[in-house]
């Protein structure tokens, strides 16, 4: 393992639609590795699949990110930001407890509760759209707004306060926003969502605070709680939902296979989440105790940042797998994690994304790119891969 390899994270994405090429050299040459990070502290990366979820499911390593050796992406993110670890971030004893509490409103049985609500703000947008000037920005007019819709209404967060949290949330999630202005976006999202928690506790509504509330007085653990889910809950999807519309709008073929049978629609969804893989360093941890993985002594105190992209691209887990075949049925692909730590909102994520693409074909068949697709402007500076703007007409 010892390659003489371009091994520095993060490698800006040369295509859009692939991991860098360094990257598929560390998997094929050295797949475990040791690389530098922007801090200038080193850690290791691990690119294949059996080797990650073995990782992920080994309780040697951490998710702590307040362990001083934990690996970090962006300079300035190891700030003292006053929270309660999140989901995220805790280890057992105290992850399985937490995560309980909040479990049961993620089941696929609560999401398809919210399917007809979620279909209707769907349908709102695209009539927006369809009334609206050509081209229209598909990032604000669909991508954006739709998640950020949908789980303000299951939080209980008010929709109006949207331009406040994106932008936060939008500073947060860049690689170079410096580290003062990533304290003050974290600290007004947490002042924001502590006035809301009490606000709830007041006058308490049919949402998840609310209901969180009368399971728990620990008001510190709700709102890192809010500020995942809320931080999560619409960055993701939303880049998902504008990638998804580029590589359908490039393989037309595609978009009639979904439009002449919908039961297509979800395993396409799931490809997709394979192929970008879009939170690609989302599930480093730091080893707590000597481990050997894939032959590689991990020792106590070393960061671990696995690709999981490359992952997601493993020859050895999927067949052809720089192919974008979405009848593939990829459910085992790393895009939501693996292990305790699996996103708790999947089930909702899957659920936006087969609506839209359905509803936006379905309602709009002549949508095509309103300028080349190389010239998109993508988040190669961000935390979540996706697109800033995406110019659409019909």
């Amino acid at each position: 393992m010892t390659a003489q390899l371009p091994a520095t994270l993060p490698i800006t994405r040369g295509c859009p639609y692939a991991p860098p090429d360094e990257h598929r050299r560390l998997r094929d040459e050295a797949p475990i590795q040791r690389v530098t990070l922007p801090s200038g502290e080193t850690a290791w990366t691990i690119t294949r699949h059996e080797d990650i979820r073995a990782m992920l499911t080994d309780p040697r390593f951490s998710s702590d990110r307040r362990n001083p050796h934990f690996p970090l992406l962006a300079k300035g993110q190891r700030i003292n930001t006053g929270f309660r670890a999140s989901l995220i971030g805790m280890d057992p004893p105290e992850h399985g407890p937490a995560r309980r509490k909040v479990v049961g409103e993620f089941t696929v049985r609560r999401m398809e509760a919210l399917r007809p609500r979620i279909q209707e703000i769907v349908d709102q947008h695209i009539d927006a759209i369809l009334a609206g000037p050509k081209p229209a920005d598909l990032v604000k007019a669909l991508s954006l707004p739709v998640p950020s819709l949908v789980i303000c209404e299951q939080l209980g967060v008010p929709y109006t306060d949207h331009e406040f949290f994106q932008l936060h949330s939008s500073r947060l999630l860049s690689r170079l926003t410096p580290p003062a202005e990533r304290k003050a976006a974290i600290d007004a999202l947490r002042d924001y969502l502590g006035e809301l928690i009490e606000r709830k506790a007041q006058e308490p509504a049919d949402d998840l605070l609310s209901r969180q509330l009368e399971q728990q007085d620990d008001r510190e653990e709700l709102v890192s709680l809010a500020f995942l889910l809320l931080v999560a809950g619409h960055e993701t999807t939303a880049n998902m939902i504008s990638l998804g519309t580029m590589a359908f709008l490039e393989r037309p073929e595609d978009i009639r296979k979904i439009q002449e049978d919908s039961s297509k629609t979800l395993p396409a969804v799931e490809e997709l989440l394979r192929y970008f893989t879009i939170a690609e360093f989302a599930v480093s941890r730091v080893a707590v105790e000597d481990v050997e993985l894939g032959g590689v002594l991990i020792k106590a105190g070393e960061g671990v940042v696995p690709l999981s992209n490359l992952a997601n691209r493993d020859p050895e887990a999927f067949d052809h797998p720089e192919e974008l075949d979405i009848e593939r049925g990829a459910r085992h692909h790393l895009a939501f994690g693996f292990g305790a730590h699996q996103c708790l909102g999947q089930n909702l994520a899957r659920m936006e994304l087969q609506i839209v693409f359905d509803t936006l074909f379905r309602r709009i068949p002549g949508l095509r790119p309103a300028v080349p697709l190389d010239s998109l402007p993508f988040k190669d500076d961000a935390s979540v891969y996706g697109i800033h703007e995406f110019p659409v007409t019909w």
